[in-house]
């Protein structure tokens, strides 16, 4: 049981403004799979119970196949299951969650691995992405949100 109608229902034009915030990032060429992964990571690290049962299922609907690297998302960085591009992607996804937890919170050489890696409308779609997913998972821990195996 939620603490509050979901934030988004609650306020008039939220869902509509955050659906599409979430298409626009969708739509600039960065593979959707990779996009689910990374918003699987951001959710394991900030407790969103919702959004860590859901992105996995959104992965494999975007194509991802292989069950080894959704698992593995957590531990990615001691696994042989990530390209140079998506580790560098999931490094992004990571400082930009934990952004209170360090005094540089995107190092450079984080920032420019993943420009190494993606031209800048790809790399603001994911910072755009991570940032959306950011803040769906602070809508979810606050009310409560539990995870339905049904959306």
């Amino acid at each position: 049981m939620t603490r509050i109608t979901h934030p988004a229902f609650a306020v008039p034009g939220a869902m509509d403004a955050l659906v599409a915030l979430g298409k626009a990032s969708k739509e600039v060429g960065v593979p959707v799979r990779l996009l689910e992964l990374l918003h699987l990571r951001a959710s394991q690290i900030n407790g969103d119970g919702a959004n860590v049962d859901r992105h996995p299922r959104l992965a494999r609907a975007a194509g991802e196949e292989s069950e080894e690297r959704i698992l593995a998302v957590a531990s990615w960085r001691n696994t042989p299951y990530f390209t140079e591009a998506e580790r560098a992607a999931l490094a992004l996804t990571e400082a930009l969650t934990q952004i209170a937890d360090a005094t540089d919170p995107v190092p450079d050489k984080i920032w420019n691995e993943a420009a190494e890696h993606y031209k800048e409308p790809e790399l603001a779609a994911i910072v755009l992405s991570i940032a959306t997913v950011n803040l769906w998972n602070r809508l979810h821990v606050a009310i409560g949100q539990m995870a339905d195996p049904d959306s």
